[in-house]
């Protein structure tokens, strides 16, 4: 899928470039398609920075000249793909530059628009890293900082929500927010109502929750609205369980504890059984409340259940004898 120009609202496009992406010539398994998934990613990204990038100057700035974005977009980072990355860019180097613009209020430092990953892996790898300075806007900033993310399609559902309602939060129109965000209205309207009735606490020891997608995410948030639901789940966040699991797991754990508190509580069942000493009549007794029901079984249970019911009157006389004599 070609991937859209982050900068379609900030400058005007500089010529058709193709994309270009890298196909394995043979079977990847295991570790290798780990690693060639990666190294495919590297090359795409190479061929974006073309497209998008095209004409703008690369040069290599210290990592310890540069801030994060003022808007985060990602709840945790995950080990295992940032380890591929550096792995990627060790064995062949920085394909795709990052976006940086001066920082608007530290000379001298540079603020990143989007690359972090790239960025601390140059760090962590001891080397600098290749980008592209330009001198833009918060909201221009937010913009292809967004858009970029939105091309690479691996942010999960929150993470999304939550950068909108960071953006919404620092006074950012829906507008501009839809554009980051490469999103139409009413999904706009489903991220916030998730983000805006989701404590970001609790939305952030979840963490990412990659595979939970946005109906489920709506649900959670309809059920911790009601105090009761949030009280509990703000209990569960401690408990050591919910602590020892990954992401989507944290979610599963909360979302079936709020479904089993909201079950109404039912009286338990008084079970019990018997059987005639000859084995010609098995019976089984189940009482809830108002309601006790006998179940016969077996040759006999048709024979005796008549005997029952034509003896129930004196049956019921004897019963309440029985009763008037524990009284006395």
């Amino acid at each position: 899928m070609a991937r859209r120009d982050v900068f379609a609202n900030i400058t005007t496009p500089q010529g058709d470039v193709q994309e270009r992406k890298a196909k394995p010539t043979y079977a990847a398994k295991g570790a290798s398609r780990s690693m060639i998934s990666s190294l495919n990613e590297l090359a795409e990204k190479a061929a974006l920075a073309d497209q998008t990038l095209s004409g703008e100057l690369v040069v290599e700035l210290d990592t310890a000249d540069l801030d994060s974005s003022f808007v985060s977009d990602r709840m945790s980072e995950d080990d295992a793909a940032y380890a591929e990355l550096v792995e990627a860019i060790r064995d062949r180097g920085q394909d795709s530059p990052i976006l940086v613009r001066p920082h608007p209020s530290d000379d001298g430092r540079y603020q990143i628009v989007f690359g972090h990953r790239r960025a601390r892996a140059a760090k962590d790898l001891g080397r600098k890293v290749r980008a592209v300075v330009k001198d833009i806007s918060d909201a221009d900033h937010v913009i292809a900082q967004g858009q970029e993310n939105s091309a690479r399609q691996n942010l999960s559902f929150i993470e999304r929500s939550m950068f909108a309602q960071r953006l919404l939060d620092l006074g950012y129109d829906k507008p501009t927010i839809q554009s980051a965000l490469a999103v139409d209205a009413p999904m706009l309207t489903r991220m916030l109502s998730v983000s805006g009735r989701v404590p970001a606490a609790v939305a952030a020891r979840i963490g990412p929750a990659k595979s939970i997608g946005r109906d489920r995410w709506i649900d959670f948030a309809q059920r911790i609205e009601k105090p009761s639901t949030a009280a509990l789940v703000n209990k569960l966040l401690e408990e050591d369980k919910f602590a020892t699991v990954e992401s989507d797991a944290r979610f599963e754990f909360l979302v079936a504890e709020m479904i089993k508190a909201d079950r109404p509580w039912k009286q338990p069942k008084d079970t019990s059984a018997w059987q005639a000493s000859d084995a010609s009549v098995r019976a089984e007794f189940k009482g809830s409340g108002k309601s006790y029901s006998i179940a016969l079984k077996s040759d006999q249970a048709g024979k005796f259940g008549r005997f029952i019911t034509d003896n129930l009157e004196r049956l019921h006389q004897e019963f309440l004898s029985s009763t008037k004599t524990e009284e006395g």
